[in-house]
């Protein structure tokens, strides 16, 4: 049965459930979870122990409600029977035909679903048995219950490295995090074959939440921070650089270790900003010179330290940097500069950090809105990226006429034929490029996988770098030949914001209109379809040459003589 949540205004996502026990509960648990982020979910919860069936079955509901995400529960008992209990009872050679069974019915029925659906597929790692006979011996025992179990999770995770569909997650750790006491209602499971007590299903439901916030497209691209009490103890206005608290020992540690877990997301390609209000002199003292300060200023990609109000500093940080405000996140210790961003700038994301410094990193940690069910290259040295675009704008300003500024970038393109291997990051782009994107088609990994190796279509790829720095892949056009036809249609057209106001769309679009007359085409149809983000790129076409044909509820029919 598919069931939607209220909130028609979020993200929207389509989660799919399949289990060996009762996990009914979770449908309501998830939708609440997902409306509290901003996601509209919408929930197939699969009949009661028939994950087998909806997997095979071609007409099952599973895939008339055409997920774009599947979770499948599993419990070792009901799924080894008798040998994940008391496994002793049987031969060693016995148990490993009956593990080596299972893993390869699991691992032909996941074939069955990846080829079925689009969808990206989730399954528990098994749980390790908590109880053995054998008592502290257990862990001395050839092919014994826990042996057996930790091989068949190691199997099943390398299984799935081969997909960029397929993730394992991990209900050993999710387990050691709430304890098995917590995930277990004895007295429920024998009621109901609720193998997941609802407090568990609860916290469950948020660590779902890394792989449906990806998926429904809210991830997170930049933290800002403030300084006093937050990246450092006390207030160095105050204090000076020798009075805060930032060290290895004692009331330092919290911040320094809170340093440590941000400058990790930092190196995962997440933006760090500051917006402190402060002197200048003294915050900067701190961030170049003080011996324990983890980020440093080639950490951050915008710093506003000043005495203007915070709202005024975060709209310019996000001007600066190009993104929207709704992937920001705020992060400050005092809850009324929090109430103010909220107050005024609804679409940033603000984390009211606790009240003891020590539960910094825990907070930190829980947050689930920088996880990524793909990761490319771009994607981690994004961080770096940032930084060195803050360079280009510094010599911008050295420069008043653009033509000499662009000279002294000296800028390097390479336009490309894509290939399987850049079929991650060109999915990216065309889920996340908004303000230069003709058409604002989204289109995930499979998709791309189809273009490139048709014959229909032509995929080309722009990486761009200059004297600061590499881009990376940031521009992609997406051209469609038109059957029995001397014509080409450009189905997607889209640059990095990153890359915006250097001329360099006029390039690619050449170059697309030289590869068109090598293969002797002779119009190209290009579309532009407005959206609330896309105005940079509504005059392009015109301005690259092409004439309008017609206008149709403001979308915009172009086309081009070759």
């Amino acid at each position: 049965m598919a069931e939607k949540n209220a909130n028609k205004e979020a993200e929207s996502v389509r989660l799919g459930f399949l289990s060996n026990f009762t996990i009914e509960p979770l449908s309501s648990i998830m939708k609440k979870t997902c409306e509290d982020v901003g996601i509209f979910a919408e929930v197939y919860m699969a009949p009661y122990g028939q994950y087998a069936q909806e997997i095979i079955d071609n007409s099952s509901k599973l895939y008339g409600f055409s997920p774009n995400l599947i979770f499948l529960l599993l419990d070792g008992e009901k799924l080894f029977g008798d040998v994940y209990s008391n496994p002793y009872t049987q031969k060693v050679q016995t148990r490993r035909k009956i593990f080596a069974d299972r893993l390869n019915e699991l691992k032909e029925l996941l074939n069955i679903l990846e080829s079925k659906t689009s969808a990206k597929i989730v399954i528990n790692e098994i749980l390790l048995p908590i109880y053995s006979s054998f008592g502290i011996l257990e862990n001395k025992q050839k092919d014994g219950a826990r042996e057996l179990v930790n091989k068949f999770n190691y199997e099943l995770r390398k299984f799935f490295l081969a997909s960029n569909r397929l993730f394992v997650f991990d209900l050993n750790s999710f387990c050691m995090k709430i304890g098995y006491q917590q995930l277990v209602d004895k007295r429920v499971d024998y009621l109901a074959d609720m193998k997941i007590s609802i407090p568990a299903l609860k916290e469950l439901s948020k660590e779902y939440l890394e792989y449906v916030i990806p998926v429904a497209s809210k991830t997170k691209k930049c933290i800002v921070l403030d300084l006093d009490n937050t990246l450092w103890g006390g207030i160095v206005g105050e204090v000076g650089i020798d009075g805060i608290r930032l060290g290895p020992e004692r009331e330092g540690k919290p911040f320094l270790d809170f340093q440590k877990k941000l400058a990790e997301l930092f190196n995962r390609g997440i933006i760090l900003a500051i917006n402190s209000k402060n002197n200048t002199e003294d915050a900067m003292n701190v961030i170049k010179n003080h011996r324990h300060m983890v980020l440093k200023e080639n950490n951050f990609a915008c710093m506003k330290i000043n005495w203007q109000d915070k709202v005024s500093n975060m709209r310019e940080i996000a001007e600066e940097l190009n993104i929207g405000l709704d992937s920001m996140v705020f992060i400050d210790d005092d809850q009324s500069n929090g109430e103010l961003i909220k107050e005024f700038l609804p679409e940033v994301t603000v984390i009211d950090l606790p009240r003891d410094p020590v539960d910094y990193v825990t907070c930190l940690e829980g947050l689930k809105f920088f996880s990524k069910l793909v990761s490319t290259k771009e994607d981690f040295e994004r961080g770096k990226m940032y930084i060195d675009q803050r360079k280009r704008e510094q010599l911008k300003l050295a420069n008043t006429d653009l033509d000499s500024f662009l000279a002294k970038l000296k800028i390097q393109l390479e336009i490309g034929d894509a290939s399987k291997t850049d079929v991650s990051r060109i999915s990216q782009l065309t889920q996340k490029t908004n303000q230069f994107n003709l058409t604002t088609k989204r289109y995930q990994e499979e998709d791309i996988e189809k273009f490139v190796s048709s014959k229909d279509f032509k995929v080309k790829f722009l990486r761009v770098k200059d004297n600061f720095g590499d881009y990376g892949m940031t521009g992609v056009v997406i051209v469609k030949k038109l059957k029995d036809s001397d014509e080409w249609e450009i189905d997607s057209f889209l640059l990095s914001c990153r890359i915006l106001g250097k001329k360099i769309e006029y390039t690619l679009m050449q170059k697309i209109l030289e590869n068109a007359k090598e293969e002797k085409i002779r119009k190209i149809n290009a579309t532009f379809i407005p959206t609330p983000k896309n105005p940079p790129a509504k005059d392009f076409l015109e301005a690259a040459g092409f004439n309008l044909i017609r206008e149709d509820n403001s979308t915009k029919y172009y086309c081009r003589d070759v």
